[in-house]
């Protein structure tokens, strides 16, 4: 079974036959070659490659790799599709009885990528 992205899918779930959960931005990401992510902000500019090594899992199907907490040698390579920023978000804060009002507003930066491959200890496992 194929998804819109054209990933292979494993029958019950639909989880993608090949996906890593990678750690970035102090947040965890379930990728498979392919997928589209937005995380926190990196430096490199469009059409650049980046690499993700903090990966803790690699499942291909029949297989599953866990690290402690990360599998040494193990990455997931990526292409940088844009950098932007998200939708604003309104703060306010005030103190009753005291005409004491505050406003801000915030826009967090992010990147996108696109995965092209999970590299397991060097090797090419698969890619997009």
């Amino acid at each position: 079974m194929l998804d819109c992205n054209g990933n292979c899918f494993a029958g019950v779930g639909g989880f993608p036959k090949l996906y890593a959960i990678i750690e970035t931005g102090g947040k965890q990401y379930k990728v498979s070659p392919g997928s589209i992510i937005r995380i926190e902000k990196i430096d490199g500019e469009r059409g650049n490659s980046c690499v993700l090594d903090k990966v803790l899992v690699i499942a291909d199907g029949e297989n599953l790799q866990v690290g402690k907490p990360y599998i040494p040698g193990a990455i997931v390579e990526g292409k940088i599709i844009r950098q932007g920023r998200g939708r604003k978000i309104r703060g306010f804060k005030y103190k009753p009885k005291n005409n004491y009002r505050r406003r801000w507003g915030h826009r967090q930066n992010f990147t996108e990528i696109r995965i092209e491959s999970i590299k397991q200890n060097g090797e090419g496992t698969a890619s997009a």
